[in-house]
Parts: structure tokens; C-alpha cells; sequence
């Protein structure tokens, strides 16, 4: 890959880039400085841009032996004082898992981006799928809150992997982008804001950096080598970081302060867009790529009289679900393609009082508007 040249992040206005690109670009802005990955099909465009650009921003970039050390790195890095990301595609996804529940229960701000693929296993390892849906949330042990976004566009690439670390920073928590095949090698024209807000997490010294009285729950993170005394364990600890495996009233306290941080603020993470919604009595409810070819169907049936409307859901992790139920209260009927076999359908038809059908293709090939078209005709 040809250097940029550039010893900056990426410039402002307009750019031609694929959506694995965009991702790379996205993190850089985030103030990204440091990249641990394994390369697997079709993430390897990130980490190849990554190499380039953190070497051109003195960085550091490490491809690591496989994608358990990939995270693990990335998780030592977030505590060293850096933005941090990893990315990967199912089976490498599959293999982090039991260190994502370590992020998530030492409150370490980290970024994956799972680039989905056809699975299960190693599966259809160049064909488009969106089978991490549930593993993004319930792929570890035990209760936790992760953060998961849906991008449609390689636009969304650069917005919503900044954004994840935005996220990720505040809440102290691991925050995931589930792209898919179809976004992260659609190549389009994107652009650059001039303004970018940055997030960055708590760095107070002096405090417990497991323990808050603030109304957020999120406690300061100062970093290691900051003259903190620093304990970072993955076993049940208090608000210093002390191993408390012993004291069931530590580790509700605990559990249900790492839940509540992210449930009370989802108001604040969850994002939807609505489309054609206000007449509407039959919905889509899509997603990543597929939301794409749910507006196109969308916009045709409208131009034939019928009353039909698309939620996209931009946040998959905590799930949307007041945009959810109040969809339910307004519509007869809420269709969910996706390339699955109805993950987020299950999850619709929890807060959703209506019909519910779930359109699942497992093909490795993105859904037709045919398929979508064919299934609504028959109402």
C-alpha cells in the first residue's frame, strides 16, 4: 500500500475511499494511536491501513500471533493511556470473546469492528452475512453491557467508528462496530467534516478507578505509569481494584453498576433513523447494508400508494427498544430482513405488540429488493 504522506489525520471535504478505509480513517480522527490485530477476510483493509497510517503518525501498530492476543494487547494499550482497536471478522470475533467480558468487567474503553461474514465456522469466509449480532452482546459469560453500532454506508464507516470510541471513552466500556462484507468493500465518496468532537475518558487522579458516587457510574481512569497505584483484575473487586471473590455484596454492587452506566444512558447512545414512518402501517426494520435495500424498496412501494415505512437501527447494543414498542403501537405489521436467521428479529418481536415476520437469508449474498418486495406484495 503507497504512503499517504501525510503525517496528520486524514484532511477535510471530500474523499473516494472503501468502507474498511473509512473505518481506519475514522479511528486516526478518533485519536486511534494504537492497533493490535490478526489479519482474516474481509477485515484485513483496516489493519493494512492502519499499518500505514500509525506508522506515518507514529504510532503503533502490532499484528500480533492471533486475534486472543490481538484484543488482549489492545486491553493492556487502553490502560497504558491510548485509544486502542482491534478488528476482525466471525471466527477471529468468536475467539475474543472471553477478553471482551475482561473489558467490559475491568471498565477498559476498547473498539472492535467485526467486519461480518457468511458463518457459521469458517464458513463463507468472502461472502457477506450478519450472524454476530447476538455473540456482539452475549458472546462472554455472565451480565454486562457492551455497545454495538450498524453502519449502511462507508460514510457511516468514519462516523461511527469515531463515534465508538467516543462511546467507548465515556462509558469505560467496549464499544463495537458490526459492519458487514457488502459495507466494508463498498467504495463511495464520503467527506471529511471540518469539526470533530472528541470524547475522551475521566483521568482524575487520587480516586477508586472501580467506584463512583457520580449519578453516570462511570468512575476516572488514570493510566498506568501515572504514579497510580493501579490493580486491574478480571475476579470480583471493590472500588480500588482489591479482589473481593468472597462478598456477594461487592459483586452485585459491582455487576450492577457496569449494567446501569451504559442502561440510564440510552437515551444518549442509541440512535435511529425514521423513514416514511407517519402514515405507515406496515414497517422494515433493517440494518447495515440491508437498510439500504429496505429505503429502495421503501421509496418504490410508496410511489404505488402503499403506506410503508423503514426504522434503521444505527445501534444494535443497548437495543432500540422504545423506538421498537412505539413502532409497534403505530403499525400492523414490521418485516425485519436480515442476513440471519431473524437475530434482531427475536429481539423485535420482544417490545413489538404486532405482527412480526422475520425475512432471514443465510446465502452469503446480500438480500434483493425482489426478496423484501415478493414478501410485503403477499400482504
Amino acid at each position: 500500500m503507497r504512503s499517504t504522506g501525510l503525517k496528520t489525520t486524514f484532511p477535510k471535504g471530500l474523499h473516494y475511499l472503501s468502507g474498511n478505509e473509512a473505518a481506519a480513517e475514522g479511528a486516526i480522527a478518533a485519536g486511534c494511536r494504537f492497533y493490535a490485530g490478526y489479519p482474516i477476510t474481509p477485515s484485513s483493509e483496516i489493519m493494512e491501513r492502519m499499518a500505514l497510517r500509525l506508522s506515518e503518525l507514529r504510532g503503533v501498530f502490532i499484528q500480533m500471533e492471533d486475534e486472543i492476543s490481538s484484543i488482549c494487547a489492545v486491553i493492556g494499550a487502553s490502560w497504558a493511556g491510548a485509544k486502542a482497536m482491534t478488528a476482525t471478522s466471525g471466527p477471529g470475533f468468536s475467539l475474543m470473546q472471553e477478553s471482551i467480558g475482561y473489558a467490559a468487567f475491568t471498565e477498559t474503553p476498547c473498539v472492535i469492528i467485526d467486519v461480518q461474514r457468511a458463518g457459521p465456522c469458517t464458513g463463507q469466509a468472502t461472502k457477506v452475512g450478519s450472524g454476530d449480532i447476538m455473540q456482539a452482546r452475549w458472546g462472554s459469560h455472565g451480565d454486562y453491557q457492551v455497545i454495538a453500532l450498524s453502519p449502511w454506508s462507508v460514510q457511516e464507516m468514519y462516523d461511527l467508528t469515531l463515534r465508538a470510541f467516543n462511546l467507548s471513552e465515556r462509558y469505560r466500556v467496549p464499544a463495537m462496530v458490526m459492519a458487514d462484507e457488502a459495507v466494508g468493500h463498498l467504495r463511495e465518496t464520503i467527506r471529511i467534516p471540518e469539526k470533530i468532537e472528541i470524547w475522551d475518558r475521566k483521568k482524575e487522579k487520587g480516586g477508586a478507578p472501580f467506584g463512583t458516587d457520580e449519578e453516570d457510574g462511570v468512575p476516572p481512569m488514570p493510566a498506568f505509569g501515572e504514579g497510580e497505584r493501579l490493580l486491574v483484575t478480571g475476579s470480583t473487586h471493590d472500588a480500588f481494584g482489591f479482589r473481593r471473590t468472597d462478598d456477594p455484596e461487592a459483586h452485585a454492587k459491582l455487576v450492577e453498576r457496569i449494567n446501569q452506566k451504559i442502561l440510564k444512558s440510552t437515551r444518549v447512545i442509541v440512535e435511529t433513523e425514521d423513514y416514511f414512518l407517519e402514515d405507515s402501517d406496515t414497517a422494515l426494520i433493517a440494518y447495515g447494508f440491508t437498510a439500504r435495500t429496505s429505503l429502495y424498496v421503501v421509496k418504490r412501494l410508496r410511489k404505488e400508494g402503499a403506506r410503508v415505512g423503514l426504522l434503521r437501527l444505527k445501534t444494535l447494543w443497548p437495543f432500540p427498544e422504545e423506538a421498537v414498542a412505539e413502532l409497534g403501537r403505530r403499525v400492523k405489521r414490521i418485516f425485519v430482513p436480515e442476513m440471519n436467521q431473524g437475530q434482531v428479529a427475536g429481539e423485535v418481536k420482544k417490545y413489538a405488540r404486532c405482527d412480526v415476520i422475520s425475512l432471514g437469508q443465510t446465502n452469503g449474498e446480500v438480500i434483493q429488493p425482489g426478496t423484501i418486495l415478493e414478501a410485503l406484495t403477499k400482504i
